[in-house]
């Protein structure tokens, strides 16, 4: 956003800048322009009057030789045509394109036509009223011309060709000015743009970094930054309001299941020891098993409780994270479930790289994978196969996976295996609380990681978590669960 900003910002300053300097840079070209004129003008003027008076050869050679000492001192041309357009004074180069300014020459038509406008508007009594604006790469050379006469009668006319060059380097030296102090206040606008949005976003900045701190479970985390506009401000306090009144009732709430969860342990265990106290005084028949469906509730509500106080546990649990051998996590806790697997029938085997160590809470590898296990063992009939693999991810990661042979679940119930108390309807009859893959997902996140259930291909269930590896920075890191994929087993 700050670039963007930045960007908008700039392009208006630049936008800014050229509109004052082009407009200067032309005016002063104009007002050039407009010097010169007047400057020459004024020379054609005198010569004008000088030609006026011409009644001897005196005054023709007085003429001749004040055209002469201009054309020498200016480098310009100087024609004094009579009233029939015939040369009657020349000093400096032929004008361009013209190679004589008599009007019978046979050449006559290759005069400029700007030259013949400006002789024929003198011929008729008006002198040289605007030139080309002069800019640095052009014209070369202006023509301007003064009647020869007084009041109306026009006895001649003076046409004066001269060189721009001094007038084109001013104008460009004033250009280059220009262009310098436009450049100069471009970037002095710019670095104060550039100030400017980082004073308006710093403030958004912190609160984006704060939201992607709290969406990745820190709930302490504050937006501190108290610079920006008023608004900005009061939006921060408002932000850190929210944020502390979401922790203190997810705190509330928290403590409320763990602290029930306790509670009723006591009671529950006093049931339980009851109803076993009770049985040899059951009769046999209906109510000996009613007795016995009684105890397995007992029990079923008994592991209810646990896993609510397991998931308190993780989700109110501030452990710091450590680095861990994942691989050695994973072989133990392989070796620990395959005597389960085996008395079930069921195969299990492994593929864990060497090596893999992750940023996690102390022994949550080990947790997840317990649930993984304990939920395949439960749901994979016998005969079928079980595999672990242990691998690092492209990103740094760590991955294990847990896939079967199973009969799985259907697409449109596996995106609610990972909520609490979520079962499949044709699992309803399998012991269980529900809350085993529930747990895992949390310890998962807990560590900056992710969980993941998908579809084995030809048949299965396929569940997998990440873990951050060792190597990876987790400042401000916030949890994504990756969508669901097929994996196919191998």
């Amino acid at each position: 956003m700050r670039r963007r900003l930045l960007a908008v910002l700039t392009a208006l300053i630049g936008t800014a800048v050229l509109l004052l300097a082009l407009p200067l840079a032309d005016s002063y070209a104009r007002g050039r322009t407009e010097h010169l004129l007047l400057q020459r003008r004024a020379d054609g003027v005198r010569f004008a009057d000088l030609a006026n008076r011409i009644r001897t050869d005196a005054d023709r050679r007085e003429l001749d030789a004040e055209i002469t000492r201009y054309a020498q001192l200016y480098r310009a041309t100087v024609t004094v045509v009579d009233t029939a357009g015939r040369t009657i004074g020349q000093a400096g180069p032929a004008p361009a394109g013209a190679t004589a300014l008599d009007a019978t020459a046979p050449d006559a038509t290759a005069l400029d036509a700007t030259a013949r406008d400006a002789r024929s508007r003198a011929l008729t009594g008006r002198s040289t009223e605007a030139l080309p604006t002069i800019r640095p790469w052009g014209p070369d050379a202006v023509v301007l011309a003064e009647p020869v006469g007084q009041d109306e009668r026009v006895n001649g006319a003076v046409l004066l060709t001269v060189p721009t060059e001094s007038a084109r380097h001013d104008v460009l030296v004033r250009w280059a000015l220009i262009a310098a102090v436009a450049v100069t206040a471009f970037g002095a606008a710019a670095l104060v743009a550039a100030g400017l949005a980082r004073w308006l976003l710093r403030p958004v900045d912190e609160l984006d970094r704060a939201v992607a701190k709290l969406a990745g479970g820190r709930l302490e985390a504050r937006a501190v930054s108290d610079t920006g506009p008023p608004e900005l401000r009061q939006l921060r306090r408002h932000f850190n309001g929210m944020a502390q009144a979401v922790a203190d009732s997810l705190r509330r709430q928290r403590d409320f299941v763990a602290d029930a969860s306790h509670q009723l342990r006591n009671p529950l265990a006093t049931l339980v020891l009851q109803l076993e106290n009770a049985e040899p005084h059951v009769p046999a028949g209906p109510g000996l098993e009613a007795h016995a469906l009684a105890l397995d509730e007992a029990d079923r509500l008994g592991e209810l409780l646990d896993g609510l106080l397991a998931l308190a546990r993780i989700e109110s649990a501030a452990a710091p994270l450590g680095e861990h051998d994942v691989s050695s996590a994973v072989t133990g806790r392989v070796a620990a479930w395959a005597p389960v697997f085996r008395a079930g029938g069921q195969d299990l085997t492994a593929d864990i790289a060497p090596g893999l160590r992750a940023l996690a809470v102390p022994d949550a590898a080990g947790r997840i994978l317990d649930a993984l296990l304990d939920n395949a063992g439960k749901f994979v009939p016998a005969g079928e196969h079980v595999r672990v693999a242990a691998e690092p991810g492209a990103d740094g990661t760590v991955i294990v996976r847990v896939s079967d042979t199973g009969p799985g679940v259907s697409a449109d119930q596996l995106p609610l295996l990972l909520r609490r108390f979520a079962r499949a309807p044709e699992h309803q009859n399998v012991p269980g609380t529900g809350l085993g893959l529930a747990i895992a997902d949390e310890l998962a996140r807990a560590c900056g990681g992710s969980l993941t259930v998908a579809p084995t291909i030809p048949h299965g269930l396929t569940v997998q978590f990440r873990l951050p590896g060792a190597s990876v920075h987790r400042t401000g890191l916030a949890v994504h669960r990756p969508g669901i994929q097929p994996y196919t087993d191998r």
